[in-house]
C-alpha cells in the first residue's frame, strides 16, 4: 500500500489538465447518473454513491441544474443514455495489472478502444479475473499530518470502524472496509479534518517498479485510457519515482 498517496498527489495533478478538456463533467455526469440509477434512489441522503459523486461534482464547481438533470435521467424522471458498468482487466510494461472501469453506452464499441489502447502502449487485454485478485477494494482517506497528531487521528478513524491508519510522509493514510468508509470519512469530517482525498478504490497487494523507458510507456497507457470518454477510473500496481513521474 505504500506510495498509495504519492500516485494520488499526481493524478490530482493530472486532474486538473482533465478538467480544461472538459472530460471530468462527462465522467462526473456519468457516474452521478448511474449512482441514481442503482442506488434505488435520487435522495443523496439515503444513497451513499450519489452523496460521494454529487460532492465530487461540487467540488469540480458543476453546476446544481446540471447535477438536479443528471440525478433525473438517472431516475427516469427524464429521458436519458442507459450506461452499462463494465471493468476491464489488462498489463501494463512489465506485467503490471490495470484495472480499468468504464460506463459506456455501447460495450462493443468501448472494448473495441480499450483493447486498441492497449495494444498500441505496449499492453494487452486480459481476460476477467485476470488481475482482479491482485487488488484489494477499500476505503482510503488521505489526511494532511498538520491537521492533527497520530495518536488524535488514529483513535477517530479506529473508532469508527478504519482497519489501519499509516504514516506516509507528510500525509495520514487511513484504510477502511468499503462498508465502514462512510462512517470513518463522516467522523473525520466531524472532528473538523478536511480529508485531501476520500474514495473507495483498489489497491494494490503490491507494487511493480518501473524506471525508465517502462516508466514512460506506463504513464503514456494511463492518460491514453484516461482520455478515453467511457473511462471511469484506472487503477493500477505500478511504483513510479515521483520525480521520474512528473
Amino acid at each position: 500500500m505504500s506510495g498509495h498517496s504519492k500516485w494520488h498527489t499526481i493524478k490530482h495533478k493530472k486532474g486538473a489538465l482533465d478538467a480544461k478538456r472538459g472530460k471530468i463533467f462527462t465522467k462526473l455526469i456519468k457516474e452521478i447518473t448511474v449512482a441514481a440509477r442503482t442506488g434505488g434512489s435520487g435522495d443523496v441522503d439515503s444513497n451513499a454513491r450519489l452523496r460521494k459523486a454529487v460532492t465530487d461534482a461540487k467540488a469540480q464547481n458543476m453546476p446544481n441544474d446540471t447535477i438536479d438533470r443528471a440525478i433525473k435521467r438517472g431516475t427516469g424522471e427524464l429521458e436519458g443514455v442507459n450506461y452499462e458498468e463494465i471493468t476491464y482487466e489488462g498489463y501494463g510494461p512489465n506485467g503490471v495489472a490495470v484495472l480499468v472501469e468504464t460506463m459506456t453506452d455501447n460495450r462493443n464499441r468501448t472494448v473495441a478502444e480499450i483493447r486498441h489502447i492497449f495494444t498500441k502502449n505496449s499492453g494487452n487485454l486480459g481476460e476477467a479475473g485476470s488481475v482482479a485478485w491482485m487488488f484489494d477494494k477499500k476505503g482510503y482517506i488521505v489526511v494532511d499530518k498538520a491537521v492533527k497528531s497520530e495518536e488524535e487521528l488514529f483513535e477517530i478513524a479506529i473508532d469508527a470502524g478504519a482497519e489501519d491508519l499509516k504514516d506516509e510522509g507528510e500525509v495520514f493514510e487511513i484504510f477502511t472496509a468499503p462498508d465502514t468508509f462512510d462512517a470513518v470519512n463522516e467522523a473525520i469530517k466531524a472532528a473538523g479534518i478536511e480529508p485531501q482525498a476520500a474514495e473507495v478504490t483498489m489497491i494494490p497487494q503490491n507494487e511493480i517498479k518501473l524506471e525508465g523507458g517502462d516508466a514512460k510507456t506506463m504513464l503514456k497507457l494511463y492518460d491514453a485510457l484516461e482520455d478515453n470518454d467511457d473511462v471511469q477510473k484506472i487503477y493500477a500496481n505500478f511504483d513510479i519515482d515521483e520525480n521520474e513521474m512528473e
